[in-house]
């Protein structure tokens, strides 16, 4: 059985498709988060670069046109104040050259007065009109100056100042083409630079804070995914309160729980093979133990007239489980065969399970009214109530208490039919230690004394819940008071 138990457990749909992803995350051709995280870094800090690095340039254009009406307008102060606005040649070509321009254009009222050294080109490359700085035509216009050469001049407009209303340069586009292709190549330089460093940046601080445990927990996952039985692959406990340090330690959380159940169902699956051979060979040792019974009813003793069929009726009860564990292949309770039974009798039969700590001084005593009947299957109910004297009784000798005593009553609530029937199992013993209430009546591990094994309250639970009561632990001062209510069935369902 152990054996099958880790084939069985990668046959699961879960684990084929958590080894399959894993495959494929450990492929060598795949790009891994680490990669799409620097690529997307990458990406995203070079399109901020771009939004930088667009109106820079066309800022720079228009910086250095501005700078060149600005020279102009020193021009048009000399131009100004010459007398009737005429300004000698070679003085005209100093202020030209001074400012860069073919000509000065310089608007006083409605008269223009003009400075140039030639013929002035009658088609310019473009208008800049620097009082209204419009983003989209300037940006366009920066790429134009920078891609686009003709040698028509530039023409830019700009405010006036004392004297003048408006000033007007024709600018050759050579000069300002090479000093703005000088800028975009340092800038775009330094957009590199930076772009570069704040992706690694970035980068390495998202690879310590988010990739790296993100990696891990994937890991986790595929390795636990792999083998869930082992406990020293368990994820570590995380200190980060924030997701990631939440899923880490769910993860932790939910191996450890899950790793526990698997490992625990395994052992009961072994358990579970052992009891069934054991359950063959008891069976045959119960039919012979059965047979010597039948044969005890005929010795005229009175104390073996008096337990003889006790005898022969609880040899029957133990070959029927035996033949219906076998049956079902694993100890599955059979669906309840209720119906109106006297409680006192069976309540009787228990008072002898004092006898099973001979040593100690231990009464079972019981209390019913005669007419009292309850609606249970009487098999079932007598095996859970056994299985609570019986731990009684073993808690009374534990703890040597003097002078024991196991009360089992029953009173009904309600009309017969109507109603239901409760029985209280109080004892005077040690009582339920606190460590052993969050799982009674959990198998294996609601087990009230040193060595048990916790089914005895695990199978009364499952009877009691069959026959469609509950079983619970009253709160007590001291000893142990364990409650059974058994309602009516309705009276549809009876007839059914």
């Amino acid at each position: 059985m152990a054996q099958t138990e880790p084939a069985a457990i990668a046959a699961l749909p879960w684990h084929s498709e958590a080894t399959a992803a894993t495959a494929r995350a450990r492929s060598p051709g795949r790009l891994g988060l680490s990669g799409r995280l620097f690529l997307l870094t990458v990406a995203f800090v070079v399109l901020a670069e771009i939004l930088i690095y667009i109106p820079a340039v066309a800022t720079y254009r228009l910086s250095r046109l501005s700078d060149r009406v600005a020279a102009a307008r020193v021009a048009a102060l000399v131009l100004n104040a010459a007398p009737e606005g005429r300004v000698p040649e070679e003085t005209a070509r100093r202020l030209l050259m001074g400012v860069g321009a073919r000509a000065i254009a310089v608007r006083v009222g409605e008269t223009w007065r003009y400075l140039t050294d030639g013929p002035v080109p009658s088609v310019v490359a473009e208008t800049v009109d620097l009082r209204e700085r419009r983003l989209t035509g300037s940006v366009s216009g920066a790429f134009r100056t920078l891609f686009l050469h003709t040698d028509a001049p530039i023409r830019a407009i700009g405010p006036g100042q004392d004297g003048f209303d408006a000033v007007e340069v024709l600018l050759d586009e050579a000069p300002l083409q090479a000093a703005l292709a000088d800028f975009s190549l340092r800038l775009l330089t330094a957009c590199l630079i930076i772009a570069a460093l704040a992706a690694g940046l970035v980068f390495f601080v998202l690879q310590r804070a988010i990739v790296r445990p993100v990696v891990r927990l994937a890991r986790d996952i595929a390795v636990f995914a792999d083998d869930p039985e082992r406990t020293d692959l368990v994820a570590r406990r995380s200190a980060r309160s924030d997701e990631i340090g939440q899923a880490e330690n769910a993860l932790a959380r939910m191996q450890v729980a899950l790793g526990g159940e698997l490992r625990q169902r395994r052992r009961l699956a072994e358990l579970g093979l052992s009891v069934s051979k054991i359950n063959h060979e008891l069976r045959n040792l119960l039919t012979t133990a059965q047979l010597l019974g039948d044969r005890l009813e005929s010795v005229s003793d009175p104390l073996v007239q008096r337990v003889a069929p006790r005898l022969v009726e609880t040899l029957d009860r133990a070959i029927r489980f035996c033949e219906a564990t076998l049956a079902y292949g694993r100890a599955t309770e059979p669906n309840p065969q209720r119906r109106m039974v006297a409680l006192g009798p069976l309540l009787e039969e228990l008072t002898d399970l004092a006898d099973l700590m001979p040593a100690a001084r231990i009464r079972v005593e019981t209390r019913a009214a005669p007419d009292l009947e309850i609606d249970v299957d009487p098999e079932q109910l007598l095996r859970a109530l056994t299985n609570l004297v019986r731990n009684a009784v073993q808690a009374h000798a534990a703890a040597r208490t003097e002078d024991g005593r196991v009360l089992i009553e029953g009173v009904r609530s309600g009309a017969s039919g109507g109603g239901a029937v409760t029985i209280l199992v109080t004892d005077n013993g040690p009582g339920v230690p606190d460590r052993a209430k969050a799982n009674l009546f959990a198998a294996f591990q609601g087990s009230t004394r040193a060595g048990g094994t916790g089914l005895g309250l695990a199978i009364a639970s499952e009877l009691v819940r069959l026959n469609g009561g509950t079983l619970c632990l009253d709160e007590t001062a001291g000893g142990a008071r364990f409650r059974i209510v058994i309602p009516d069935r309705a009276a549809g369902v009876k007839a059914a």
